[in-house]
C-alpha cells in the first residue's frame, strides 16, 4: 500500500484499526488509540509515517544486532531465492546454508555441543528443547521425567510449551497456563531478593538449597530439566550474582537433571561474548538460540545439544524409526543464508568483542543518572542494560501498578525519539544494536535524564 498521499495512509491506519490482532497489546486501547505506523529504517534508527526518526535502544526486541537496512543480509537472501527459495531437511535432505550454519553453530558454540537443529523462533526452539528433554529420558529408561524447572519472572516465549516455562501473569491468566508438570523456583534479583544481611555467596547458596529442595520435593525421578536465561530479560533484566550457575549445576547434576540454557536474547554477542553461557560459567545440555542468530531479517531459531543429548536422541531414533520431530519452515535456506552472513559480519567486524567495550560505556553512562530519586538500581552486561525506577530508594518501594510509571516513561522516552521498554513493569531496557556507536549511547542517556527529570515534576 503506497503511503504517498494523507487519504492512503488514513486507509491504512483504518485496516490496520479494523483488522490486525496486535500481539502482546490491549486490543480495546489499539482499537481506540490505532498505531504508530513505522515505514523504514536505517542502522539504529526507524521512522514513522509523519518522518520522525527513532534511535531504537531495544534493537526492535532484543534481535537487530546490525541495525536496519544492512545490505548484505538483503544481499545473502537474494542469491539463495536465486538458487532455491525451499527446500525441506525432513529426511536425509539438506540445503547448503543449512549445513554451513549448522557446522558454523557448531564451531563458536560452548563445549560439548556437537548438532544443531533448527525452526523458526524463540518459542518453537524451546519447545523443541522440551521435546529432545522427553526424547533423552525415554531414551534412558526414565520417561517420567518429564517435569520441567523455570524460574520466577521467567520468559521463554508464547507457544504453549514455552509460556508454561514462562511465569509472567499476563502470559497465563486468559489461557489456564502454566500446563502440569512446568514448575518455579525463585529467580536470582540481588536488588530485591537478597536479604540485607546476606553475602552474595549466601545468597547463591540459598537459591541453589531452593532448588534443591524443589527437585527433592517433586522427586528426581519426575525431573528432567532445568531451563534459565543466562541474564533473564524480558521478566524484568536480571543478572544473576558470580558462582550462581555453577552451584545451580551441582544440583542439577547430583540429580541428573539437564540443563536448557535459553539464549534466544543472551546469544550472538549481547553480554560481550558470543553466549550468555560463557560470560556466566555455564554448562549446558542444550542451548536454545534465534533473534540476533539473522539480526532479525528472516525469521529462524536453532537447539543445539551436547553429545550425551545427542546419543540419547540417536538411539531413540533408530527405535521409532526416525526423529519424530520437525516444522516446514526449520531450517529454511533462506532464512539460514542470512543467519550465515550475519554470523560472518559479527565476526569479521569484531562485534561480540565491541558489544563488551560499548557496554562499558553504556554503563558509565546509565550509572550517571543513579544520583536521580527515581534510580533504583542499573544492571547489566555487555550491551544488555536495565534502569530499575522505584517510588522510594531507600526502603526500594516501587510504584504503583496502577500508575504505569515505567510504561508512562518509556512514552516520554518515545515522544523525544528513544526507543526503549519497561521491562516487569518497571525496569528500562537498554540493549541496541551491536553496531551502536558511542554518540547514540550518550544521546539515549541523555534523553532518559530527560525523561526522568520531566516525571519527577
Amino acid at each position: 500500500m503506497n503511503l504517498s498521499t494523507p487519504d492512503q495512509l488514513a486507509r491504512l491506519r483504518e485496516a490496520d484499526r479494523n483488522f490486525h490482532m496486535h500481539p502482546q497489546a490491549n486490543a480495546q486501547a489499539q482499537e481506540r488509540d490505532g498505531s504508530v505506523v513505522i515505514t523504514h529504517g536505517e542502522g539504529c534508527y526507524f521512522f514513522d509515517d509523519q518522518g520522525k526518526r527513532y534511535l531504537d535502544m531495544h534493537a526492535g526486541l532484543w534481535c537487530t544486532a546490525l541495525g536496519l537496512g544492512d545490505g548484505r543480509l538483503r544481499d545473502a537472501a537474494v542469491r539463495q531465492f536465486d538458487k532455491i527459495a525451499y527446500a525441506a531437511v525432513f529426511g536425509q535432505r539438506t540445503t547448503e546454508p543449512v549445513a554451513e550454519l549448522a557446522e558454523q553453530l557448531i564451531a563458536i558454540a560452548p563445549k560439548g555441543m556437537v548438532k544443531a537443529t533448527f525452526q523458526g523462533s524463540g518459542s518453537e526452539a524451546n519447545d523443541t528443547a522440551v521435546k529432545i528433554v522427553w526424547s533423552y529420558w525415554r531414551a534412558h529408561g526414565q520417561p517420567a521425567r518429564r517435569k520441567v524447572i523455570a524460574r520466577t519472572r521467567a520468559y521463554h516465549g508464547s507457544t504453549i510449551v514455552a509460556a508454561s516455562l514462562t511465569d509472567l501473569a499476563h502470559m497465563h491468566d486468559s489461557f489456564g497456563l502454566p500446563l502440569p508438570g512446568f514448575l518455579h523456583v525463585p529467580h536470582p534479583d540481588p536488588y530485591r531478593g537478597k536479604h540485607d544481611d546476606e553475602t552474595d555467596d549466601a545468597y547463591v547458596q540459598r537459591l541453589a538449597r531452593e532448588l534443591d529442595e524443589r527437585i527433592v520435593a517433586e522427586g528426581p525421578e519426575t525431573v528432567g530439566a532445568f531451563i534459565a536465561e543466562p541474564v533473564m530479560g524480558a521478566g524484568g533484566l536480571y543478572v544473576p550474582p558470580k558462582g550462581y550457575f555453577p552451584a545451580i549445576k551441582r544440583v542439577l547434576d547430583r540429580h541428573g537433571v539437564l540443563l536448557i540454557a535459553d539464549e534466544v536474547i543472551c546469544g550472538f554477542g549481547r553480554t560481550g561474548n558470543w553466549w550468555g553461557s560463557q560470560s556466566f560459567d555455564i554448562e549446558p545440555d542444550i542451548i536454545t538460540c534465534a533473534k540476533a542468530l539473522s539480526s532479525a531479517y528472516l525469521p529462524i531459531s536453532g537447539v543445539l545439544v551436547n553429545g550425551r543429548v545427542y546419543d540419547a536422541l540417536r538411539q531413540e531414533s533408530d527405535r521409532v524409526g526416525l526423529f519424530g520431530h520437525g516444522h516446514t519452515y526449520g531450517g529454511h535456506p533462506v532464512c539460514a543464508a542470512v543467519a550465515c552472513e550475519a554470523l560472518r559480519i559479527y565476526q569479521a567486524e569484531g562485534l561480540v568483542e565491541q558489544a563488551a567495550e560499548k557496554g562499558r560505556a553504556l554503563e558509565k553512562g546509565l550509572r550517571s543518572l543513579e544520583g536521580h530519586p527515581y534510580v533504583g538500581d542499573v544492571r547489566g552486561i555487555g550491551l544488555m542494560w536495565g534502569v530499575e525506577i522505584v517510588k522510594d530508594k531507600a526502603t526500594k518501594t516501587p510504584f504503583d501498578a496502577s500508575l504505569k510509571a515505567g510504561q508512562n516513561l518509556s512514552a516520554r522516552c518515545f515522544d523525544k525519539g528513544l526507543n526503549t521498554r519497561a521491562l516487569g513493569g518497571h525496569t528500562m531496557a537498554f540493549t541496541p544494536p551491536l553496531i551502536v556507536t558511542g554518540e547514540q549511547l550518550d544521546t539515549a542517556v541523555n534523553i532518559l535524564g530527560e525523561a526522568l527529570r520531566e516525571m519527577e515534576q
